[in-house]
């Protein structure tokens, strides 16, 4: 079975994400309103993806975080998540 498609927005995410990088920071370079980040982040989590980090970066928390506080956290693509990118690559 083929691996589900991702969207732009979710791509774009991705590309964001080489480097473990702040919620704040995603908001600034993507342009995407809270909401939808939020809900991005939180499907791309659970499609095993992104790995969530602590508020200093230092280390995981996946898959132990709070979905209600997520602008406090850190996150990072998983092999996954950038094999993702890379297979759906123009």
């Amino acid at each position: 079975m083929a691996p589900k498609k991702i969207s732009n927005t979710e791509k774009t995410i991705l590309r964001e994400l080489i480097f473990i990088e702040s919620f704040s920071h995603l908001l600034e370079e993507t342009g995407y309103t809270y909401g939808t980040l939020r809900d991005e982040l939180i499907n791309l989590i659970n499609r095993g993806y992104i790995d969530v980090y602590s508020e200093d970066g230092s280390h995981s928390v996946s898959p132990f975080y709070d979905s209600d506080n997520i602008q406090q956290f850190q996150f990072q693509a998983t092999k996954s998540g950038l094999k993702t990118i890379q297979n759906y690559a123009v």
